[in-house]
């Protein structure tokens, strides 16, 4: 009996919860519950360090250039659309990058970014691709915990945002993400298509400053927005877990600035030539 009223009492309080999420996302695919992304992400998390590895065990790595080439361009046309979204429906249209908050009306502004904060938050299933090329590849090395939790934790994050807080100060990050993409995938994708472009990847070794340039920014926008007075915004708790989450990455990949190249102790393997292989960016 107890057991049964706590669960009643549960399913009340996860129906009051889900009511009180912004009205504006129903319809979106993925958005009706944290359940659907919650086993996607968790069939990828079991695939990519469980069943892909000994699927691939006994047999040949697959060749995926064409693939990867289109994959990685792809991405990098969609980042450049994200981007411009972004700028367009507040960053360059009237936020001021200090206390902007979430406009929950069904102004075309208001509309315009509630859409690319949905598409940002579904990008982030279109990278979980880079696991899987890994692993049917054979690049198991750089399937690493760092790796898995970055492409883990971003959209399962990004759709309580999306959900509750589509605007605002708290897409800043996502703004930022966007513009890093751009520059990565396009390495990438130039790097994918074979070493008679590589003499065009001088600047390789400039990705580790704009990664840490990325997470300095992030944790400096949201940072500030504690040291200003009756900032109203709606839901502190994200940005609490935007500074946490830039914060651990700024610290991750100073870690890795400080011994490849202060100490000149040679990168890791999964962080050569300064370029990060788990793209935790």
């Amino acid at each position: 009996m107890a057991l049964g009223n706590l669960t009643s009492t549960a399913v009340s309080l996860y129906d009051e919860w889900i009511k009180s999420a912004d009205p504006r996302v129903e319809g979106y695919p993925l958005m009706a519950s944290p359940f659907p992304q919650t086993f996607i992400i968790a069939a990828y998390i079991y695939f990519v360090t469980n069943l892909g590895p000994k699927l691939m065990e006994n047999r040949k790595p697959f060749e995926l250039r064409e693939l990867m080439v289109a994959y990685n361009f792809g991405v990098v046309a969609l980042s450049l659309y994200m981007t411009y979204e972004f700028l367009m429906s507040g960053w360059a249209t009237g936020y001021s990058y200090g206390c902007d908050l979430v406009d929950y009306s069904s102004s075309p502004m208001a509309l315009r970014m509630l859409r690319v904060c949905w598409l940002y938050y579904f990008s982030k299933f279109i990278e979980l691709l880079d696991t899987v090329f890994f692993v049917l590849r054979k690049k198991n090395g750089q399937v690493t915990f760092l790796h898995v939790f970055h492409h883990s934790i971003m959209p399962w994050t990004w759709w309580f945002g999306v959900k509750f807080a589509a605007g605002g100060l708290g897409t800043f990050h996502g703004m930022i993400n966007a513009i890093v993409h751009v520059i990565m995938y396009t390495y990438y994708a130039l790097s994918s298509l074979g070493p008679s472009f590589h003499k065009y990847l001088w600047w390789k070794k400039h990705m580790t400053s704009i990664q840490l340039i990325q997470f300095i920014m992030v944790t400096s926008h949201i940072g500030h927005i504690y040291l200003m007075d009756n900032c109203q915004y709606q839901y502190p708790i994200f940005m609490f877990i935007i500074g946490l989450y830039g914060l651990v990455f700024l610290i991750l990949f100073l870690h890795f600035w400080y011994h490849a190249y202060t100490k000149g102790k040679r990168p890791p393997k999964s962080l050569k030539n300064g370029v990060s292989k788990n793209k935790a960016e």
